[in-house]
């Protein structure tokens, strides 16, 4: 049945039908897919705070100039925004590599240490980086640990067990990715935006994220900030309830989507990834190289060459995507709780993570 029909039915968990549809491997009908590079229909172009973000800051940032962008809505989902690729060439790079090599290290945690024990998980870039650069065609191949990532968290960890945030579980948050963050909030229009808790999330071409909320965070007037890097995918936009049919649109390499106001508590999911649509290894715009000169106090850093050949080695099957929120307002505290270990199990399908291989296996698998 095509999308457009399994739309209109609506009814009891229509969500589910359509996440279904787009989730099959055979799936060629992807007409209904929103196309932000060729907006058109229920898309319409978005007002950007410009003078919130400086031309300077934009740049220390790895972005282009604010008034550069281009941003975009849809009718019906009122505080929802998607950037296409705002990025300088080659500064996608940065955050792909601190993906893989910085940010899984401790004391961030990741879904490995809840199988694996701690000197295992120490310095998975280390461990990794000369498989991944021999790898192969050969699906058959052992995959290495950065291949067996699932996610990785950020500030305040989310805890997979009472999907709740806690004050005694938290490390540093990434200074580097708080002020992209903060960045791109401005533009948006919400200046102060506090990056406290990141959820990184690594797919492969046989992954998806389930049907969920981010509800857990205390203060849901601040936005929901989401970065993707590598190849494509398609992302499922519902409403308030499951038996609201989501709409179907194209994320890419770059792209940027903020979920605020009516648009923060709405369901979501991505059923799947999609190669990109240029048809090669990668997108184009991860072939770009970065300036040489780059801005006083810019957050980018150059990638050595060795770097980026298992970086992009790991993305020609694989995409990346970084959720950033706020967790407290300015001044707000966690309420008392008892005391958790703050590690949780690994999430099932309508948690958050999943993997068709591990569906025929134990949840918790990695």
């Amino acid at each position: 049945m095509a999308a457009a029909a399994l739309t209109r039915e609506g009814g009891e968990d229509a969500f589910r039908r359509l996440f279904r549809f787009y989730r099959q491997r055979d799936a060629c009908d992807l007409r209904g897919v929103v196309d932000f590079s060729a907006p058109g229909g229920q898309v319409f172009r978005s007002q950007l705070s410009i003078s919130s973000v400086s031309d300077q800051d934009a740049y220390r940032a790895g972005l282009q100039p604010v008034s550069q962008w281009k941003a975009y809505g849809l009718s019906g989902y009122p505080g929802f925004i998607f950037i296409p690729n705002p990025f300088l060439p080659g500064c996608q790079r940065h955050w792909v590599k601190q993906c893989l090599k910085l940010y899984p290290e401790k004391p961030n945690v990741c879904n490995l240490d809840l199988h694996m024990a701690p000197e295992k998980t120490t310095d998975l870039w280390g461990q990794s980086k000369e498989q991944l650069r021999r790898k192969g065609s050969n699906k058959w191949e052992p995959r290495s640990l950065l291949e067996k990532l699932r996610w990785v968290t950020l500030g305040y960890h989310y805890n997979w067990d009472t999907k709740k945030y806690s004050a005694n579980h938290h490390t540093p948050f990434p200074s580097d990715l708080a002020f992209l963050s903060e960045q791109v909030a401005a533009a948006c229009g919400f200046r102060g935006f506090q990056a406290q808790a990141g959820i990184l999330n690594y797919y492969h071409f046989d992954s998806s994220l389930g049907i969920h909320v981010d509800k857990s965070e205390l203060d849901h007037s601040r936005p929901l900030l989401s970065f993707s890097f590598g190849q494509s995918s398609i992302f499922l936009l519902g409403g308030l309830k499951r038996e609201e049919a989501p709409t179907a649109m194209f994320m890419h390499s770059g792209d940027i989507m903020v979920m605020s106001g009516f648009s923060r508590l709405l369901y979501h999911a991505v059923p799947r990834v999609l190669p990109n649509p240029e048809g090669t290894a990668l997108p184009s715009c991860l072939d770009q190289a970065l300036s040489a000169d780059l801005p006083v106090g810019s957050v980018i850093e150059h990638s050595s060459d060795e770097d980026w050949q298992v970086c992009a080695k790991y993305l020609q099957s694989s995409r990346i995507n970084m959720t950033i929120r706020q967790v407290l307002a300015e001044g707000q505290k966690f309420p008392e709780e008892s005391g958790t270990n703050g590690k949780g199990q690994a999430p099932s399908e309508d948690s958050y993570h999943e993997n068709s291989k591990a569906k025929r296996h134990k949840p918790n698998r990695v």
